[in-house]
């Protein structure tokens, strides 16, 4: 299994609208092929207006197989249209639970 970290770093005043955004697509992802659990975090302490989104999928193939039906999702793409107008930037880690 792997943990896949989104780290978002948002424009001053943004990281609420973007977890609300990424929230509202919550549902949708559930039903996303081998989905098995999601979390929207903010920061509390630390690096100002930070959104992470957190997935486990079960290999890399899978989340490989996500992305693609996240891409085609019309529905999905239009929950989460214009989020990267709220972030300057960020970075994605991927972990193998052991």
């Amino acid at each position: 299994m792997y943990v896949v970290r989104d780290v978002f770093n948002c424009k001053p005043g943004q990281s609420k609208a973007l977890a609300d955004k990424f929230k509202s697509a919550m549902p949708m992802m559930k039903t996303m092929t081998g989905f098995i659990s999601a979390r929207i975090l903010i920061d509390y302490v630390g690096s100002f207006w930070t959104v992470v989104m957190e997935a486990e999928v079960e290999s890399l193939a899978m989340f490989e197989k996500q992305m693609t039906e996240y891409a085609s999702n019309e529905k999905m793409r239009e929950a989460v249209k214009g989020y990267m107008d709220m972030v300057n930037g960020g970075h994605r880690g991927i972990f193998k639970v052991v």
